[in-house]
């Protein structure tokens, strides 16, 4: 049947409003029966079931004609048009009750069709309502006020009450909670919030927020109370922008789509074509005219590509409503396709299968030394200097330490790529690269120190030897470690057909080959700059559909050369919503085993509908130019509508 926005899946205006379609298809079922019992029975007079037929064609035909019309002003010929022909067709050789039935069950397959797409609609639409309309705001020293959120302004503060809903994009300035981010991310478990150590500085750059402080309107908070500061106005914010996304998504044909769309443009016509020819046809071999006529419009009935219309529209949009309820936003059925046929997949490394924070991962006391000694030392001097691997030292060493004092230090000096000097407890404290470690005077790294940290930096990773005075006391190693979920999600997506794995990574080849060990990728590309990355996604896709799964910033022009590109963490990063063509709105991998698994579904539901409506229409055209009428063609017909319908909306039940 016809996919035309204006229909809207059968919504109309008037006092029924998107009822108004089923009221009228219902009303033209009882009208028909009536007279059809009137008729079979004898008991009412000959003009009464004719006005009741007469008066199921109105009923019935309304919305159709009215569509058709439309139509066929764009210069289009659509379902609608080939039903009302033979609906008038029926009527002008006396087949009343004929050209109502049609009119009735098409009507009402219509109406039963827009019924299950707006439940699909209306599964994308109620993301809409997930954020409060009134939010509490806290200004100045007066009492928290009740405002409609589209009065919300950047920087204000909103009280989030226990266990209700957040109304706004901001941060945590005080208060802790947990807070079920699914209507968001997908995450079935509730994330812990703290608020920002410095609130003005968070608001004078909201996208460095770190995510344990950051929260998006339509989640809920857990039992705490939040005070939360805005960082984004109502239309603009993480949800808005998502349901805004999914409904342009309808907007973003698929292949098949595209293919469907050309078939019909030709086909209706086509259909036009038979029709007349089976008229003359009849007319040249003396058949009576009434016989030749009601073929021709029977066929009409027959060829008429109902289901083939909306087989792909009704699984892309079920498809595109339930990534959405599982935290993926998918744009469009283009994407959704050629993501369920993927074969290979490119990761890049930091931040998407690596949590893009090193780690402290190994703590190697030299003979002579102990752990709890190397490791606060080592804490202390670090503790004075702001590098992304001191800050490791410290945040994991004094974890290690179960609480233990670290020594006072002093006067850091840093030796830059190489190193620190700082004194602690009077003592010089020489912390960096064996090639450091070599350039000092004193005593010299002990062998077997100097081969277990060749033996660290050959598995990737970074490692810093340790002097206290004329002491050496060992070697610590930290690596950037992979998400705990990457291996199993690396094992999922082989299980369900992806038959390449590739990691690109600027790092050194150590450090990547290491990472891609550990979570069972089949290729790992180091030492790749932005536009090395590219040319390996280019090279990637000469053998096969190739996705990139980046951060949507960095990994931009990797992932815009790739047949799919997907963004990882996209809520409340506008730029990874914009430029992916699937943002994963959480940083959990798992993610990708689920949208990969609901892609090659809906790819299997589209061809399943595809097949079954071209399957109908290669059976019902023979049948009717063989006699069958056009009563059993039009049930066979809407049936074979209908079940396309439920067929895709199965795609809204796809398991997590």
């Amino acid at each position: 049947m016809t996919t035309e926005k204006g229909r809207e899946g059968g919504r109309h205006s008037g006092i029924l409003g998107e009822r108004a379609e089923l009221v009228s298809a219902l009303l033209a079922l009882t009208v028909y029966l009536t007279g059809l019992t009137l008729q079979l029975t004898g008991r009412g007079g000959g003009p009464v079931p004719q006005a009741l037929f007469i008066a199921a064609y109105a009923f019935g035909g309304f919305f159709t004609l009215r569509e058709a019309v439309a139509t066929v002003r764009r210069g289009r010929f659509q379902v609608d048009f080939l039903m009302l022909v033979a609906a008038a067709g029926a009527a002008a050789i006396g087949r009343w009750e004929e050209g109502a039935v049609l009119l009735v069950l098409f009507s009402l397959g219509h109406a039963l069709e827009g019924y299950a797409m707006g439940r699909a609609r209306r599964s994308i639409e109620a993301l809409a309502e997930l954020a409060p309309r009134t939010a509490l705001v806290r200004r100045g020293s007066a009492a928290p006020a009740e405002v409609p959120v589209e009065e919300l302004t950047v920087g204000d503060t909103v009280l989030v009450r226990p266990h209700a809903r957040v109304p706004a994009d901001g941060f945590v300035s005080d208060g802790s909670s947990s807070v079920d981010q699914a209507p968001i991310t997908g995450e079935s478990v509730p994330a812990d919030k703290t608020p920002v150590a410095d609130p003005a500085a968070a608001l004078a750059d909201p996208a460095g927020v770190d995510p344990d402080s950051r929260v998006y309107a339509g989640t809920v908070n857990g039992a705490g109370a939040l005070d939360v500061v805005v960082t984004r106005l109502a239309g603009d914010n993480t949800l808005a922008r998502v349901v805004r996304m999914v409904q342009d998504a309808e907007e973003r044909t698929s292949p098949t789509q595209r293919f469907t769309d050309r078939f019909q443009k030709f086909f209706v016509p086509g259909v036009l074509a038979l029709a007349a020819a089976l008229l003359t046809f009849g007319a040249l071999t003396g058949e009576p005219f009434t016989d030749t006529f009601y073929r021709a419009m029977a066929v009409l009935v027959a060829a008429s590509p109902c289901a083939l219309a909306i087989a792909t529209p009704a699984a892309v949009l079920s498809a595109v409503g339930r990534a959405a309820r599982g935290g993926v936003l998918v744009k469009g059925g283009a994407p959704l396709e050629e993501f369920g046929r993927l074969r290979t997949i490119a990761f890049d490394k930091t931040g998407t299968l690596t949590e893009g924070r090193p780690r402290l991962t190994e703590i190697e006391p030299a003979d002579g030394s102990g752990r709890e000694e190397l490791l606060s030392t080592a804490v202390a001097a670090q503790r004075l200097s702001d590098h992304p691997l001191a800050q490791a030292v410290v945040r994991d060493g004094a974890g290690l330490l179960a609480g233990a004092p670290a020594p006072e230090a002093g006067n850091l000096r840093a030796v830059i790529g190489r190193g620190v000097l700082a004194e602690v407890d009077g003592e010089a404290v020489h912390i960096g690269s064996l090639a450091y470690a070599d350039s000092l005077a004193g005593p010299p790294v002990p062998a077997a120190l100097r081969d277990r940290t060749e033996e660290l930096a050959r598995t990737g990773r970074t490692t810093m030897l340790v002097r206290r005075g004329e002491r050496w006391l060992g070697t610590l190693g930290l690596m950037d470690a992979p998400r705990p979920e990457a291996a199993d999600t690396v094992a999922a997506l082989r299980r369900l057909g992806v038959a390449r794995t590739v990691m690109l990574s600027g790092d050194d080849q150590r450090v990547a080959d290491a990472v891609g060990r550990a979570v069972g990728m089949d290729e790992v590309r180091g030492g790749l700059m932005p536009q090395d990355k590219v040319a390996e996604v280019t090279r990637l896709r000469r053998t096969a559909r190739t996705a990139m799964i980046g951060d949507g910033v960095n990994d931009a022009p990797a992932m815009a050369g790739a047949t799919v590109g997907v963004a990882m963490g996209a809520a409340g990063s506008a730029v990874a919503l914009e430029t992916a063509d699937i943002a994963l709105m959480s940083d959990d991998l798992r993610r990708l085993p689920f949208i990969t698994g609901l892609s090659r579904r809906a790819s299997r539901v589209i061809r399943q509908n595809l097949w079954l409506s071209l399957g109908i229409v290669a059976v019902l055209v023979p049948a009717t130019l063989l006699g069958l009428g056009i009563g059993p063609a039009v049930l066979v017909h809407e049936g074979s509508t209908l079940l396309v319908v439920a067929n895709a909306l199965r795609l809204l039940r796809h398991p997590d």
